[in-house]
């Protein structure tokens, strides 16, 4: 098989930032999982008043924040397997994070989920995932996706 010369060898950085990306992502479906499956051990920390908000949360809800760390996650393993489809799962993932994030806000989350640590949490999983996004479409842009 002869390698297409189009498609540029990445270096040890992107790998690096591959496998963080894939980490960080992989931590937001677990705490999706485990708050979705109502584990007593994980949401043992949680204020009751957020577990009564998620209850009473849409179902839409899920599915965004699904879409979120879903979406995060295939981003994160189509860049291990340098396949441009990281794009797109970027994108997806963000819609995700946006259409819950809005939720959130507009729905009147309870004061705990206010504090300066949570919103600063917020922020955080917001510039990860636009860099993210930026990364792949660099990526892409260079010839290291396919």
């Amino acid at each position: 098989m002869i390698a297409d010369p189009a498609v540029r060898r990445p270096g040890w950085p992107y790998w690096l930032i591959a496998a963080l990306a894939l980490l960080w992502n992989a931590f937001g479906c677990l705490d999706f999982t485990m708050t979705a499956a109502r584990n007593p051990d994980y949401l043992a920390q949680v204020p009751p008043e957020v577990i009564d908000w998620i209850d009473g949360a849409p179902t839409w809800t899920m599915a965004a924040w699904a879409l979120g760390v879903g979406g995060g996650l295939l981003g994160a393993l189509c860049l291990l397997g340098r396949l441009r489809w990281a794009v797109a799962a970027y994108v997806a993932s963000l819609l995700g994070l946006a259409a819950n994030h809005a939720w959130q806000f507009a729905s009147g989350m309870p004061a705990s989920m206010k504090t300066p640590g949570s919103l600063t949490l917020m922020a955080c999983i917001w510039i990860a995932a636009l860099a993210q996004l930026w990364y792949a479409v660099k990526k892409r842009r260079e010839g290291v996706l396919r």
